[in-house]
């Protein structure tokens, strides 16, 4: 455990608030003491309104912002006389609590204020720091931890038995500090939850911090024993796609909604599954109650999902009997999945919750084997693990962010992807929540989009192993294939049929028609286990019902491509997957059309550029976004029951109409 303070950084900060955002951010980078939108900090101020009166105010870490990346826009300023005259109820329900944080806050447009904006405020310190530390984890959650963090500080912490986050977590800290507090007092321990420290400046609450944890790191290392069996490095099983969307369908069927699933099987991950314990230390519950709606209860052992529902199902009748609550039965879906012959799988909505999920299990993986190695790994009981979960205020904060877009949780994939019809092809999908996979024989797909929702995999379609290896890693990144779309083709230059060579006409069909062909066989595995059915959609032209004298190879191409979707359309009915065929035109945004070109066809037809880009019968020019759009839409809901529909893309053409 390392401190990162730059005092020569600090001395740049022009205001304490920006101080605040500086240590904060210093807490943030550190994933072991925080993760994703985890822990909180907060600084007291003194300000002028408007009106020329003086207020203290608490700047605490708004909900929904990470300690990582947080900005002065990211702390709730609230009322810190309000919040202390809310400390004095004897009761107050975190619903309510939420609304009268609200109604303090003292800037039209901040963050509603954390929800431990009271236990804050209480803190008699100017600035307060809470992180989920991972090494003081491993230590509370041991059957003996309350002994142990008294070997460990003494009397330098309040130690707080747990009690979940809310009003009554408040209220005990509040009681407990004025109890057990002191002149030295450098932090205060929340058991099973994490750990605070503070002072009267952004560094010394820093420091306290690392300091304070840097005290378990070292306890670990003297009294921690490795108890676990030395072995070979684990070596992952053989997995095939169709078991890995199998298993993709099953925690859909689950959820009741599309989930993504990446499976990673690095060496601490296949290690912890092919534990001789897993089936023991792997079911006891998250190490903070942070974790429990990101991750669910329990990961998945042994891939019966079913099984775990019924589990899960009972637990949640149990729990909600022994509180005295109606049942409302949330997705029972395990967000987590541990097997020997792969190592972890994790699930969500979306990459983002994909990555949350693998980063927390990551870091719960450490603190159960650093837990084991002191004695066992204890969690909270079922009965706070089911609080926790059934906690109205966090259910709310899932819930928040708008309705989900229509293919969140689907998978698409789209070829021909770094350039025109493709590209925009691959923007659509992920507009619409898909993660996309996408494939070009240029190397430049693999970083041309950035971003964790997209796969770019260089690939030439006409080679299969290729293409195996990229619908691998696809299944492997997102779990399987609900969207498919066809758009790689090549347009060989004018030639007559008579000068058309076989070596010309080859290479089109190949391109055109037999990768195509290729990919929708080893598609059609995976697109069956879609659970909305799987979609494809076929880019044709406006060669197959008009083709152009020159194009001879290029049209009979496009033809077939069309004759294979419809009988595709034909067969795969029955598992539920449609199939639908688009035909553009004259689509300038793309690489077939340079400005040469462009000039040379309208100077063919003898008129401008200009008129040659709109030479259809509603005068418009047709983008690349335009098919795209069409291409997403004919994958959605509006066209549940199409399939087998041929849609021209052309603003309207004699020959064609």
């Amino acid at each position: 455990m390392s401190e990162r303070w730059d005092e020569s950084e600090a001395a740049r900060q022009p205001d304490e608030l920006a101080l605040r955002v500086y240590s904060s951010r210093l807490l943030g980078r550190d994933p072991s003491l925080v993760l994703h939108g985890g822990g909180n900090t907060s600084v007291k101020l003194r300000e002028t309104d408007v009106l020329g009166d003086e207020h203290e105010v608490l700047y605490v870490k708004g909900s929904g912002w990470d300690l990582e990346s947080i900005q002065a826009g990211g702390f709730a300023p609230v009322r810190l006389d309000y919040l202390r005259r809310l400390a004095s109820l004897e009761r107050l329900s975190d619903a309510q609590m939420v609304s009268e944080l609200a109604t303090h806050v003292m800037r039209a447009g901040a963050p509603a204020p954390s929800v431990e904006a009271i236990l804050h405020a209480l803190l008699p310190h100017r600035y307060v720091d809470h992180t989920h530390a991972d090494l003081l984890l491993a230590v509370t959650n041991t059957a003996d931890g309350a002994r142990r963090i008294t070997e460990i500080y003494g009397t330098d912490v309040v130690v707080i038995p747990y009690v979940m986050p809310g009003f009554d977590l408040a209220r005990a800290c509040a009681r407990e500090y004025a109890r057990q507090a002191h002149a030295g007092t450098q932090g205060m321990v929340l058991m099973n939850h994490g750990i605070f420290s503070f002072g009267d400046t952004a560094r010394e609450s820093y420091e306290r911090m690392i300091a304070l944890v840097a005290r378990a790191e070292a306890y670990l290392a003297r009294h921690a024993t490795d108890r676990r069996v030395r072995r070979a490095p684990p070596v992952a099983a053989s997995v095939t796609r169709a078991q890995v969307a199998a298993l993709r369908r099953a925690l859909s069927a689950a959820a009741g909604k599309p989930l993504l699933l990446s499976i990673h099987s690095d060496e601490g991950f296949l290690a912890f599954a092919q534990r001789s314990d897993v089936a023991l230390v792997s079911q006891q519950g998250t190490a903070t109650p942070d974790h429990v709606l990101r991750t669910k209860r329990l990961p998945l052992l042994g891939g019966d999902v079913e099984r775990y529902v019924a589990d899960y199902r009972q637990y949640f009748e149990r729990q909600a009997a022994r509180a005295g609550r109606p049942l409302r039965m949330l997705d029972p879906a395990p967000r987590v999945v541990l097997d020997p012959a792969f190592g972890l799988g994790c699930a969500g909505r979306s990459v983002r919750e994909m990555v949350i999920v693998r980063d927390i299990y990551a870091h719960t993986i450490d603190v159960i084997e650093a837990s084991t190695a002191l004695g066992g790994f204890q969690a909270l009981s079922e009965a706070d693990l089911f609080d926790v979960e059934y906690w109205d205020l966090e259910q709310a904060k899932l819930g928040r962010g708008g309705a989900p877009r229509p293919f969140a949780g689907e998978v698409g994939l789209v070829t021909g992807a770094a350039s025109g019809i493709g590209r925009a092809c691959v923007d659509a999908l992920l507009a619409r929540g898909a993660a996309v996979i996408a494939l070009d024989v240029d190397p430049a797909v693999t970083t041309l989009f950035g971003r964790q929702d997209v796969l770019g995999v260089a690939c030439d379609v006409t080679d299969p192993a290729a293409c195996a290896n990229a619908l691998d890693a696809g299944v492997q990144a997102f779990g399987g294939l609900d969207l498919l779309v066809l758009n790689a083709g090549v347009f060989p230059g004018g030639t007559r049929i008579e000068s058309l060579s076989d070596a010309d006409w080859a290479r089109v069909m190949r391109v055109n028609v037999d990768a195509n062909l290729a990919l929708l066989r080893d598609c059609h595995p995976l697109l069956r286990l879609a659970q909305r059915g799987g979609r494809v959609v076929v880019i044709g032209s406006k060669n197959v019902p008009a083709p152009g004298p020159g194009a001879a190879a290029y049209s009979a191409s496009k033809a077939a491509l069309t004759q294979l979707a419809r009988v595709a359309a034909l067969e795969w009915a029955s598992d539920g997957i449609r199939v639908n065929i688009l035909h553009p035109n004259a689509v300038f945004d793309t690489a077939l059309w340079s400005e040469a070109v462009l000039a040379a066809r309208a100077a063919q037809y003898g008129i401008s550029v200009a008129q040659y880009r709109t030479n259809n019968l509603l005068k418009v020019e047709v983008c690349s976004r335009d098919v795209a759009e069409l291409a997403a839409e004919m994958c959605g809901s509006l066209f549940d029951k199409v399939t087998g529909a041929q849609l021209p893309v052309d603003g309207g053409n004699e020959r064609v109409i």
